[in-house]
């Protein structure tokens, strides 16, 4: 009998700490261990994997992790609880300085080139509009055929294709049983992981479920054209690539603050920078919603709304969208729209002549090296 109450004592003890446990987010390891549990023993692989995920992995999100090909289930782990120092985020905020810079310096670059050759092949260019013309077409022809509508997009809409592409290619990579462990590690940003600064922009172009990425492409795909005639392609890429960084930078400070760590991933904050540039260029804009179309709105109106619940769900600690990343890519459209233009692009001349001097007198310069390059 003494057993037996004390067993019964055990089992009551165990549920009462499962039930306080369970509200805390945590599975209990010492409920397990009093309830004579025997405890697995480690894999090695469990160890790594929590190294890169920057949370600690219990017996139950072990599995998780091997059954991620379904659907990532981070939201059933605790946050991680490190210690808050701000010091972890020094080396991205470099990071973001320095990759914001490089994107700018090398879309000025590309402007550059992109000038010079069609300034150089421009009657190779009408010989062969000529000369194509006075070939016969051919009926049935797959590449004319992809030609003309490719021809057909606009710059916008060709600029975006490899953005969609690429992100088509890591969605198809998520499905990769193999490939799990480094796409956790490298296309999620997390604060509380130790790898910090490539995931910032890797994770950009990050979805996991099909309807996400579709959501987001589609909206960078209807907004391409107005941005990229506003901003030009190589500034256009620039800004998007900056913003996807830029967001992640204020994704981690948010969670550094709030001690609300968790894996983030997706093109929503890049995507809000363009949104909130061409409604703040085109404010009186009409939009509709695709399921909606009777229903039309201001661009301003629009980006207030926006705005407005991304910061209720930041205020108010929803969990289902990146709040944070939203807020400091539509924050950091509607600032380069109003000052960064000015600022950046349009102080872009003494950078581009350092780099056409290089090209025109540096070593081995001169006009057989500028055509060398080219």
């Amino acid at each position: 009998m003494a057993w037996r109450s004390c067993s019964v004592l055990l089992r009551l003890t165990g549920v009462d700490a499962l039930r306080s446990s369970v509200k805390g987010g945590r599975w209990p390891h010492s409920f397990q261990q009093r309830c004579g549990f025997r405890k697995a023993t480690k894999k090695p692989e469990s160890k790594k994997v929590e190294e890169e995920v920057g949370q600690p992995l219990t017996e139950s999100s072990e599995g998780v992790v091997h059954r991620r090909t379904s659907t990532p289930h981070w939201d059933q782990q605790a946050p991680p609880s490190p210690p808050r120092a701000f010091s972890r985020l020094l080396k991205p905020l470099v990071f973001t300085v320095g990759f914001t810079g490089c994107s700018f310096g090398s879309a000025a670059i590309w402007q550059y080139e992109s000038v010079k050759f069609r300034v150089q092949n421009l009657f190779t260019e009408i010989r062969a509009d000529w000369m194509e013309r006075l070939q016969p077409q051919k009926k049935g022809d797959i590449r004319k055929e992809i030609n003309q509508w490719w021809n057909g997009l606009s710059e916008g809409q060709r600029t975006v294709t490899g953005i969609i592409a690429a992100n088509a290619i890591v969605l198809c990579c998520w499905r990769v049983p193999s490939l799990q462990r480094s796409m956790i590690k490298y296309f999620t940003s997390n604060p509380a992981s130790k790898t910090l600064c490539s995931p910032m922009l890797l994770s950009t172009f990050s979805h996991f479920s099909f309807f996400h990425m579709a959501a987001n492409m589609y909206v960078l795909w209807s907004f391409s054209t107005s941005a990229v005639s506003m901003l030009g392609k190589e500034q256009f890429l620039a800004v998007y690539l900056s913003a996807g960084v830029i967001s992640t930078f204020v994704s981690y400070v948010s969670k550094m603050a709030t001690g609300r760590f968790g894996p983030s991933l997706g093109a929503s904050g890049a995507i809000m920078t363009i949104l909130a540039a061409v409604c703040t260029k085109m404010p009186e804009a009409k939009l509709a919603i695709i399921f909606l179309p009777m229903f039309t709105f201001t661009a301003a109106n629009a980006l207030k709304a926006i705005v407005a619940m991304d910061t209720a769900g930041l205020v108010l600690g929803w969990k289902f969208f990146d709040h944070a990343a939203h807020l400091g890519g539509a924050i950091f459209g509607i600032w380069y729209i109003l000052f960064g233009h000015e600022l950046i692009w349009k102080n872009r001349e003494p950078f581009v002549k350092i780099w056409h001097n290089l090209r025109t007198r540096g070593p081995g310069g001169g006009g057989g090296g500028g055509g060398g390059s080219i």
